[in-house]
């Protein structure tokens, strides 16, 4: 279902749109970020609108972009205005339903003085034309290349399928003992335990259960990591770089006394939050993990260490433009910092789980390598399949997920989880 907006409403959204864009891919902002800082004195609506036309630019650019280029006798600059207008005017045109004519009466006005006619004309020229965009988005060639390299054509072929369309909603219920409860009262399918799987659509606010406290947003692959540490049976855990706050609820539900740390006070006040509309407890600790200092060692730490997030492409589809080997090198290089912290907290015989949502071997498969390598006194904890949906099996002692698993149901997001127990 298509419950993106579908009309013009003004010039307001698209300006607001054009300024996410350029804050995106010129100077690196990730596009949540920069709908925060630029869309926020805008009606609700308006908002809507110009988010939708930014991540439909972004997922779609490769393919606007050939389009356009069709239509010019000398090819656009990347990054000028009047490529980004038009990217923005067939955007509406192709993905969102907006009529020819609204599309082009509100891209003009924001050239200013620019090339007016000559965008007027690639747009009539291409709209006389009646052109399509392919069944899939295609990918920049850097991005291709680089997962094709690390992963195969397979895999890149299904990241092209993943990313035509935003993901489907998934829930995590704070009693997996009621997940058949919700999956009748939410209209919704369940893929696993304590989860809930929805179409898109509703107002969040507005579901059975939000007030309540019966669940949380967070996508299956991100319910991974906590699944595996099991019932906490009153043991503590730290949960590192905690907020939003989605696996120290988890964590919590499973019976651990959870320590939530992070840098960030704002994003530490939505796990405030959180936690207070379900009803759950944790120590709330606002730090950095290079500098914090428990007062004793855990029986297990949870690492979700930041990353360039290429696996969440489906509903960030910004990453695929913002994010390249300068960036995964260097976030790398702080994960390998924060395992070894991590490390120093957990008890003799505890359980250190590290989790990324990045699709870059770097950050998953070679980073967990390099720390077994670094620490000898820690070893591959067994993962019990049991703790996995249907389709998600561990590899090599790691928990991978793919685009293209369980793409029947609805896919998931990529990701990265290792355990590791630290000798008795």
């Amino acid at each position: 279902m298509n419950t993106r907006p579908t009309t013009a409403t003004g010039l307001a959204a698209r300006r607001t749109a054009l300024r996410m864009l350029d804050a995106c891919l010129r100077t690196g902002q990730p596009l949540d970020q920069a709908a925060s800082a630029m869309a926020k004195g805008l009606e609700p609506s308006d908002r809507a609108l110009a988010i939708a036309i930014a991540q439909e630019v972004l997922r779609w650019l490769p393919d606007l972009d050939l389009l356009i280029d069709s239509q010019t006798r000398l090819p656009l600059a990347d990054d000028a205005k009047a490529r980004m207008v038009l990217r923005m005017a067939l955007a509406q045109m192709l993905r969102l339903g907006t009529p020819p004519h609204a599309a082009i009466a509100t891209a003009l006005p924001l050239l200013d003085k620019g090339p007016r006619r000559l965008v007027h004309g690639v747009l009539g020229s291409l709209w006389r034309l009646q052109p399509t965009l392919p069944d899939a988005p295609g990918l920049t060639h850097p991005v291709a290349d680089r997962w094709k390299a690390a992963w195969g054509a397979p895999m890149v072929g299904a990241v092209r399928v993943a990313l035509a369309e935003p993901p489907l909603l998934d829930l995590t219920l704070a009693d997996p003992l009621q997940t058949a409860k919700w999956v009748e009262e939410l209209e919704g399918t369940s893929l696993a335990p304590g989860h809930v799987r929805l179409a898109r659509g509703s107002a969040i606010e507005m579901l059975p259960g939000y007030a309540d406290g019966a669940w949380w947003v967070q996508d299956l692959a991100a319910s991974l990591p906590a699944r595996l540490l099991g019932p906490g049976n009153r043991r503590t855990v730290a949960d590192l770089c905690a907020a939003p706050g989605g696996k120290t609820m988890q964590l919590a539900s499973q019976g651990w006394d959870v320590t939530a740390l992070d840098k960030s006070a704002k994003r530490m006040d939505r796990l405030a939050a959180n936690l207070e509309r379900t009803g759950l407890a944790a120590k709330a600790c606002i730090g950095d993990v290079l500098n914090w200092k428990p007062d004793a060692p855990f029986d297990a730490v949870l690492l979700d260490a930041p990353c360039s997030a290429t696996g969440t492409f489906r509903r960030h589809p910004d990453v695929l433009h913002r994010i390249g080997p300068q960036q995964i090198a260097e976030l790398a290089e702080l994960q390998a910092a924060m395992l070894d912290k991590a490390a120093a907290m957990v008890k003799p015989g505890g359980m250190l789980v590290y989790a990324t949502c990045s699709l870059e071997r770097e950050e998953g498969e070679q980073q967990a390598d390099a720390f077994l390598a670094r620490h000898g006194n820690f070893r591959k904890a067994a993962i019990d399949p049991a703790l996995l949906p249907a389709g998600i099996a561990p590899q090599d002692g790691y928990i991978r997920t793919l685009p293209g698993m369980l793409a029947d149901a609805g896919g998931l997001d990529g990701f990265f989880i290792a355990g590791f127990v630290l000798d008795a």
